[in-house]
């Protein structure tokens, strides 16, 4: 049974060290010069602070200091964090090249490996649990560094990647409580407590960004919990579940890969296709650009819970859903045939029909 009132002094320390020590992060940040330029291709028109993700992590340390988790693989988890937030540090003081932050990334990848936290089987309708033996490798150091750059990248407006963080850790909290997963709740409640406590301060006008040390963070936590909760336990479709919790930062990753490989640029080159910057080119003010992928994030959320504990029938109606939301974002990224979009035409008409 849950202890709930754990549970709430767990989420309520997270929020509130992370909402007291932003401040102070924010004055270190500046003082360090670890700050954040405005140009052609951001939409802020001052100076901020970068390093915000510091207090993100410091909410998450108050509320393991006070749950303090026993398992397995905790120390092997925490030892890849810190890795994940020593790249992320380093990154925002000096900008690393891209391949330098895959090489940390790597070595935490590696680190929750050797614990034996792996995606070691998956489950298929009709099928069963199938083992994946030698590729279990591969697809783990796939997932953990693929979720962490997504977050990273979906990190574009005031506010996002923290919101659309809490919103996936929320749907990964329900189905770990229906699942009685514990200390998958109990890291699901310290991450959400500190977003949200740090979200205060970085909602649109942000006062400080949570830079890649926060970003990195979040997509590391995010993939390690998953791997925890929803890979080992969801009945159904155990490969889809995760992908579905945070479609949004995925899917727009995957895109963004596409749309440079059809245009034959760097795939790891900046651009200003993502779905964020193509929403507020369409005419949405910034605040509701971010609030319309918080709508997002939590449609394919509500998707996810339904879709892990409903029928076959459900889940295949559920499915095509999930496939016209991703749809949306293809076209919102620019991914579409001959400039065609079908599904924001027809939302389009819709709204304008008198």
């Amino acid at each position: 049974m849950y202890n709930i009132l754990e549970l709430v002094i767990a989420f309520v320390l997270s929020a509130v060290v992370a909402f007291a020590t932003t401040p102070i992060v924010k004055k270190l940040a500046i003082k360090i010069n670890a700050i954040d330029l405005p140009d052609e291709r951001k939409k802020h028109e001052r100076i901020r602070a970068r390093l915000g993700g510091i207090a993100i992590i410091l909410g998450v340390v108050a509320g393991l200091l006070y749950i303090q988790p026993q398992h397995p693989y905790m120390l092997a988890i925490i030892l890849g964090g810190l890795v994940i937030i020593v790249t992320g540090i380093i990154d925002d003081l000096i900008s690393l090249k891209a391949y330098q932050k895959l090489i940390g990334q790597l070595i935490a990848s590696v680190i929750v490996m050797s614990s034996g936290l792996l995606i070691d089987a998956i489950t298929i309708p009709f099928i069963g649990p199938v083992e994946l033996h030698g590729f279990s490798y591969p697809l783990t150091i796939l997932w953990i560094v693929g979720v962490s750059n997504s977050i990273n990248l979906i990190d574009g407006l005031d506010g996002l990647a923290a919101g659309v963080s809490a919103i996936g850790l929320t749907s990964i909290l329900i189905m770990a409580i229906m699942d009685y997963q514990l200390l998958v709740v109990y890291l699901c409640i310290i991450m959400i407590g500190s977003c949200l406590g740090f979200l205060y301060h970085n909602f649109y006008p942000a006062k400080i960004f949570m830079g890649d040390t926060g970003a990195l963070f979040l997509g590391y936590a995010i993939a390690v919990i998953s791997m925890l909760g929803l890979f080992k336990n969801v009945a159904l479709f155990s490969f889809i579940i995760p992908i579905i919790v945070i479609a949004v930062p995925i899917f727009d990753t995957l895109f963004a890969i596409l749309r440079r490989l059809i245009n034959k640029q760097n795939i790891g080159a900046p651009d200003r296709k993502h779905i964020h910057y193509q929403l507020m080119d369409i005419g949405y003010s910034h605040q509701t650009a971010v609030l319309i992928i918080y709508a997002f994030s939590g449609f394919f959320g509500i998707m996810a819970i339904i879709f892990s504990s409903t029928t076959m029938l459900v889940s295949l109606v559920i499915f095509g859903l999930i496939l016209l939301g991703i749809q949306i974002i293809a076209e919102l990224s620019g991914v579409v045939l001959n400039g065609q979009k079908p599904v924001l035409s027809s939302i389009q008409r819709l709204l304008t029909r008198k």
